[in-house]
């Protein structure tokens, strides 16, 4: 078995110890084991109803959109246990439909990117869809991000959640198998969000699932995150070409605005005239997490707002995490609190195998293949 493919055939035994991955949080606990709620968020142009679903545990508030599995809003508690939506996005589907910022989203089949929309597999070149300059972005111009899903909701135990379906058919754009894809999200009775993915193929195929949420804590529409300090366990970092394409090189964070070993003001270092910030407007790299790929979640990052005093632990099994902050939000997007978008009102921290692995043999491999089944999972810990 290839060490650099273990969270790609790990057992399910080992994507369940997840739950376990991360400390309690500080939130004051309701009842647990509550029923998810579903209602109406609207209609597609084609008149296909999309549901809105609502989750709450442990003192954690979670609503997921049944289009691109998206996460709708996220509210947690500050230290004083005032609730605030701490997701970007929009209160109308339109939105969702209409833009490009992936606010969210669940993406697949591949998150982030691959030079050029193409790869070699097997022998066989495959033309992806290109929606980024020349490249193939988040699974291209019509990912999972763009699908309904199918959404049930469960409660097990003193957990609550909703299980996300979707099959992907061979050559949709443009890649290889049908692929049957799950994702699971989960509140536990700590207010921990769990997210476990799950796929399998009839072709040999690529695969990098991963969730877009962008985050300030402290509250959708309240402004820049670039008071909000960050931890990540990462010594390296994969530097981009003027295309944001990996240049294969795993480069040394020490000396660099790249370094967040320890924690430190996102805004700090952002406006260094480092070349990999200016052609990026900012951050917008795959950092190599120094534990590597994992058979269990094994916590990474930690993103905190000294204002509010709210806090985000993650937790994965995969080998890298794209930081992100929000350099393309450009003051022409509104949120639910009526307030605009600018550059860093909010960042994301998507888990994943590295960019571009497909055409970097010295990347972790993301290739699956019939009779083996895809698995990761991500947990989020909260605390104020």
């Amino acid at each position: 078995m290839e060490p650099s493919r273990r969270t790609v055939i790990a057992s399910a035994a080992a994507a369940g110890v997840a739950a376990t991955a991360l400390g309690s949080t500080a939130h004051a606990s309701p009842a647990q084991g509550r029923k998810p709620v579903r209602e109406e968020f609207g209609r597609l142009a084609d008149g296909t109803r999309i549901d809105r679903w609502s989750l709450e545990n442990g003192g954690t508030r979670l609503k997921v959109l049944s289009y691109g599995g998206i996460v709708q809003s996220l509210e947690l508690p500050d230290r004083h246990g005032r609730y605030a939506n701490v997701s970007l996005g929009y209160d109308h589907i339109e939105g969702y439909v209409t833009g490009t910022t992936f606010f969210g989203a669940t993406i697949g089949r591949y998150g982030n990117r691959i030079a050029k929309g193409r790869f070699t597999l097997d022998g066989r070149t495959y033309q992806l869809s290109v929606n980024d300059g020349e490249n193939s972005l988040h699974g291209g111009a019509r990912g999972f991000n763009t699908r309904v899903w199918d959404v049930e909701g469960f409660v097990s135990g003193s957990d609550v959640g909703l299980r996300l379906h979707y099959t992907s058919p061979d050559g949709e754009m443009g890649y290889p198998g049908t692929l049957r894809v799950r994702v699971t999200y989960t509140l536990t009775a700590r207010g921990d969000w769990r997210i476990d993915y799950a796929a399998v193929t009839d072709k040999a195929t690529v695969v990098n699932l991963t969730n877009h949420t962008y985050y300030n804590l402290a509250g959708e529409g309240s402004g820049g995150v670039y008071d909000h300090e960050l931890t990540l366990d990462a010594s390296r970092f994969t530097p981009t070409d003027s295309g944001l394409i990996p240049t294969g090189e795993l480069a040394k964070v020490a000396g660099t605005p790249f370094d967040f070993r320890r924690a430190k003001p996102v805004g700090r270092d952002i406006r260094t005239a480092h070349p990999q910030l200016v052609t990026a407007k900012g951050f917008d790299h795959n950092w190599v997490l120094d534990k590597g790929v994992t058979d269990r979640p094994v916590p990474f990052a930690t993103l905190r707002d000294p204002g509010s005093g709210r806090a985000l632990k993650i937790a994965t099994d995969q080998p890298g995490v794209q930081f992100y902050s929000g350099n393309f939000l450009d003051g022409t997007l509104a949120g639910p609190s009526g307030r605009t978008y600018r550059q860093g009102d909010g960042l994301c921290l998507e888990t994943q195998h590295f960019p571009d692995s497909p055409n970097q043999p010295s990347f972790p491999s993301t290739v699956l293949r019939p009779g083996e089944t895809y698995r990761t999972t991500t947990v989020h810990s909260f605390s104020a």
